[in-house]
């Protein structure tokens, strides 16, 4: 289930619903003055960019480790 920041543009207050709940505030406020970001979304996008520095900082870790490796068998 999606969690949702829905901010009011002219006041910028700040409430936290989930789908459900998202749908019902919709039905009764008006979408424009309202925006939403989808935090579920936001969370999954930091956690990937996470993975992708820890996959790109073992694959330079095995390079080097790989390079010490070759120079100690042939040199």
């Amino acid at each position: 289930m999606n969690n949702y920041k829905i901010t009011n543009l002219r006041t910028n207050k700040s409430y936290f619903l989930n789908e459900e709940e998202k749908e019902k505030f919709f039905n009764k406020n008006k979408k424009q003055n309202y925006d939403s970001i989808n935090l579920t979304e936001l969370k999954r996008i930091r956690f990937n960019k996470i993975l992708d520095k820890i996959q790109l900082t073992t694959l330079f870790l095995a390079v080097v480790v790989t390079l010490v490796l070759i120079i100690e068998n042939y040199y």
